[in-house]
């Protein structure tokens, strides 16, 4: 196996670990510094002290969560004032190997039917079923091997 795909299957676990960790994991509804806040038994005053910031500020900071007008160095920085640690991610909405096929998928297709219209034009034409083993086949192939152009939309 290529260095390349060796290090892209390292960087797919990493994401896919990340995944099933934070699987089921929804934002509550007052966002997590309210939520964690409230678990804690921990008025807005006090983690305003801790901040060393005024309450009115840590409810606008709560409010900002859930709009998503909150810096990551924000959320850092009320995570250690409530002695907990801030968890940062980007997971997939389903597995990464999901992805990669939808995305090979839309490859094919679009390769297919670019070349089955070439084709009809010099009275060519592939069956219903020479046209799905071929998308089928290019599918396999283009998640495969990920060319360059990959991710690039037609």
């Amino acid at each position: 196996m290529a260095l390349k795909k060796i290090v892209t299957r390292q960087y797919q676990a990493v994401v896919q670990q990340a995944l099933n960790s934070t699987a089921e994991l929804p934002l509550p509804p007052e966002g997590w510094i309210c939520t964690v806040r409230k678990a804690l038994n921990m008025s807005g005053a006090q983690l305003a002290r801790r901040l060393k910031a005024t309450r009115a500020w840590v409810h606008r900071t709560e409010k900002a969560e859930l709009a998503g007008g909150v810096t990551l160095n924000t959320m850092k920085n009320m995570a250690d004032a409530m002695g907990c640690r801030f968890v940062y991610a980007i997971v997939p909405n389903g597995s990464i190997d999901d992805l990669v096929f939808t995305q090979a998928r839309k490859k094919a297709v679009a390769l297919v039917k670019k070349t089955s219209t070439q084709m009809a034009l010099e009275a060519q034409t592939l069956s219903d079923d020479q046209i799905h083993y071929e998308i089928d086949r290019l599918t396999r192939e283009v998640a495969e091997n990920m060319p360059s152009d990959f991710w690039d939309d037609q």
